[in-house]
């Protein structure tokens, strides 16, 4: 109870409550608190209603091409078992050297040695933050690397060369609201938009050189008679922004924000060109369908749909589609870029893969939707509770290829990605989650790999005053870590995981892991596990393991008061 007693906590409940925002950011505690509702108990369910793992459709994905490679037809069934599904590293490599397979043949192996290399647990580089990081993502060439984070500040790293990062500049959103919900990266690397929970987007330059404020773009404002921007007129007042993505020609931004809207902004003209209530919940997540063309996007909300957008025709609020088959709000939908292909993460434990030409049409989507089980029952809370699976059933109307489960998105938007083409072979589809990992799943719903982020970070920075929330009986707070996103380098076997780490998870981290081969520690310098601050300098504090003293009472108390409690806590 103690966070809820903190002033700045009780703040934004009450400003998101009179703005009739529902704040699904998350709080840095969850012990001690039950949900705020509970479900009805039902008798048990099928325990056979799970998805079939693995997945017939996924598998005819992985065997189409469309999603990575498989061994060469030429090897036996018997020999696929012991030597073709577990060849060596080695061998690919030799073979590529020696050169004496075909054309056909060479170029398979090399797909399949770039398919081969999932990243390890073990860290490369662990980057440490004072505060938790919402969003880190590598750009489309892999050069660049940001962090946005939740002291409103995104850092941004030069990674032409993956494995040795440069720390590159700093920039502000000077009046955030709680923290930044997302940041996007212009397609030529020249500017970067990220937003708060407010209707404002700031657009800052990446060069180095430039030190000037960002550019502010307000997403509220509507455009007066002849086109012009009117910034004194506002869309039904204030929103917030959840989601930001730059359009495949960097013309337009589209935001997904609180009250269920999606805006399409033009940044030359800095007018709104469409602003569309399209669901009845928060938007969480927005994308663009192919970065070739601006026009087609898709929407993830809380209402628990993904819906289909044609920007062309937009003026009657009418969808071109939607899909169906999540039963608990989206935290996050990602495109393949190739206009058929899209990613969701649920609230319901699950991860889908969807398929344009299977979309629901906009009329079917309004008549099926009434009667629906989720538009009868309570929203599960997912920042405060444990999803019982027990609640989990297949929606009958369900339009999605494929669904992945085993991974936990709990506590906040955790956000899935497909794995890009070159260092992949586009293979696979991943996830953050609320256990401290990435899931890295194969398309037929089979788990390819997982990296622990949270067992390569655990006690890589000190206590400091971590005692300050214990009780006397208690040592120290655990350590816990939730990735809340991770990014694929597009050329190189090698993720970042964007995490909430650290005792009691006050603070933050972002984690380089590569390929290793299986090894437990290297020869060069620097070694693995190498801790750094935020602009990449060795900092001796990250290994200090002195036990720190425990604060007295009376010391914990004044804190306490310094922290703006209302109530100090009382030693028993």
């Amino acid at each position: 109870m103690q966070l809820l007693q903190n002033s700045d906590v009780g703040r934004l409940l009450r400003f998101a409550a009179q703005n009739g925002f529902d704040e699904d950011e998350d709080d840095d505690d969850d012990g001690g608190f039950a949900p705020r509702w509970r479900r009805s108990r039902r008798t048990r369910p099928d325990p056979n209603r799970f998805p079939k793992v693995p997945s017939d459709r996924g598998t005819e994905l992985m065997n189409s091409g469309t999603f990575g490679s498989n061994e060469a037809h030429v090897v036996t069934s018997n020999d696929r078992n012991s030597i073709g599904k577990k060849k060596k590293l080695a061998l690919r490599i030799l073979d590529r050297e020696l050169a004496i397979e075909s054309p056909a043949k060479q170029k398979l192996n090399q797909r399949l040695m770039a398919q081969g290399m999932i990243p390890a647990s073990n860290a490369d580089m662990i980057i440490h933050y004072d505060e938790p990081v919402y969003s880190g993502q590598f750009s489309d060439d892999g050069n660049f690397f940001f962090s946005a984070n939740k002291d409103y500040k995104v850092r941004m790293y030069d990674t032409s060369n993956p494995y040795k990062w440069r720390y590159y500049k700093t920039v502000d959103y000077p009046f955030g609201q709680w923290t930044l919900t997302d940041a996007s990266l212009s397609p030529d690397n020249r500017y970067l938009a990220y937003t708060s929970i407010r209707s404002e987007v700031c657009l800052a330059p990446t060069d180095p050189n430039d030190k000037g404020d960002p550019y502010i773009l307000d997403l509220g404002g509507v455009a007066a008679p002849g086109g012009e921007f009117n910034q004194g007129r506002r869309l039904a007042g204030s929103f917030g922004i959840w989601s930001i993505r730059y359009s495949g020609d960097g013309r337009e931004l589209v935001a997904g924000t609180t009250g269920g809207s999606i805006v399409v902004y033009d940044i030359e003209s800095r007018r709104v060109l469409h602003r569309i209530f399209g669901h009845h919940d928060d938007v969480n997540a927005v994308c663009f369908a192919d970065k070739a063309s601006p026009h087609i996007l898709y929407s993830g909300s809380d209402d628990t749909t993904l819906k289909v957008w044609d920007t062309r025709s937009m003026g009657d609020n009418r969808a071109a589609g939607a899909f169906i088959g999540h039963i608990e709000g989206l935290t996050y939908i990602d495109s393949k870029g190739d206009g058929r292909y899209i990613l969701s993460n649920g609230k319901d434990q699950s991860m889908k893969l969807w398929d344009l030409r299977m979309v629901m049409p906009s009329g079917d989507f309004e008549r099926i939707q009434p009667t629906r089980r989720v538009s009868r029952e309570e929203r599960f809370d997912y920042r405060w509770g444990t999803f019982d699976d027990n609640d989990w059933y297949h929606d009958e109307h369900d339009n999605s290829v494929v669904t992945f489960r085993g991974h936990r998105v709990l506590r906040t938007l955790i956000r899935c990605h497909f794995s890009p083409a070159a260092s992949t072979n586009s293979r696979y589809v991943y996830t953050g989650s609320e256990d401290g990992k990435v899931y890295i799943y194969n398309m037929d719903a089979t788990l390819a790999g997982k990296v622990d982020v949270r067992a390569a970070t655990k006690n890589s920075r000190p206590r400091q005053d971590a005692s300050l929330w214990d009780d006397d009986d208690d040592v120290s707070i655990p350590w816990k870590t939730c990735v809340r996103d991770a990014s694929w380098h597009p050329n190189a076997p090698m993720i970042v995981a964007s995490a909430w780490n650290g005792y009691g998870m006050q603070h933050g981290t972002c984690t380089v892991h590569s390929w290793n081969d299986g090894a437990e520690d290297d020869e060069a310098e620097p070694k693995m596990g190498l801790r750094v601050n935020q602009k990449l300098e060795a900092d001796p504090a990250f290994y200090d393991e002195t036990p720190r003293p425990r604060l007295s009472a009376a010391a914990r108390q004044a804190r306490l008061r310094t922290l703006g409690l209302r109530f100090a806590v009382r030693d028993e």
